[in-house]
């Protein structure tokens, strides 16, 4: 049962399945990545670091990095939009009103347009939390939906090439090759750390 598992979390095993259903493995990447960026309430997810690993894994593929980032793109274009008419209409005075957003969060990203003012929408996507807030916040501040869309376009496109584009050059290098299925492994560790700091913390303090 064990080696079955390992079998399943190996390097080996992702790069047959993206190699077998390319499109497949794509799509699921797009999903979260959409989800992370388009639903206000789950900032958690590793978006940062599920790109890295895509691209990381594109060398011992046929898949095209070009096709990859421009279809990861489209879905981070399309999820910040979402966010940004969830912020704009009944939805996101809802969400406030049921106070679904933690204060902290909220504030650091009221924090990043204070300071960099619409480019947030752009510079937030290399920020956790921010990454996540921040499409949601310029639709609650009425930010014009042009200038909006310009800035989601051009960060979605930064984000996923930047990111993509970095795990595709170092997976290439022998040491990376030889222990993706470590790389991947630690990678999703680190990404997890958000979610079980969410759910311990509360918990202690409750304790206390």
């Amino acid at each position: 049962m064990l080696q079955h598992l390992m079998d399943y979390l190996s390097g080996s095993h992702l790069i047959a399945l993206a190699n077998a259903d390319p499109l497949w493995v794509v799509a699921i990447v797009a999903v979260i990545i959409l989800c992370e960026t388009g639903l206000v309430i789950v900032p958690f997810l590793p978006g940062d670091s599920l790109l890295f690993t895509t691209g990381a894994f594109l060398p011992a593929t046929s898949l095209s990095p070009i096709t990859v980032i421009a279809l990861l793109t489209v879905a981070a274009f399309i999820g910040d939009t979402l966010n940004y008419h969830i912020g704009k209409g009944a939805v996101g005075r809802f969400i406030l009103r049921r106070q679904w957003l933690k204060v902290q969060h909220r504030e650091k990203t009221e924090a990043f347009f204070r300071k960099y003012g619409a480019a947030t929408v752009f510079i937030g996507r290399f920020v956790p939390i921010v990454r996540t807030l921040a499409p949601f916040i310029a639709g609650l501040s009425s930010m014009p939906r042009s200038t909006f869309l310009l800035w989601n376009f051009a960060g979605g496109l930064a984000w996923c090439g930047g990111f993509i584009a970095l795990g595709y050059f170092l997976g290439d290098m022998p040491w990376v090759r030889d222990h993706r299925e470590w790389l991947a492994l630690g990678i999703i560790g680190v990404s997890l750390l958000p979610v079980l700091t969410a759910v311990i913390r509360p918990a202690q303090q409750e304790e206390s």
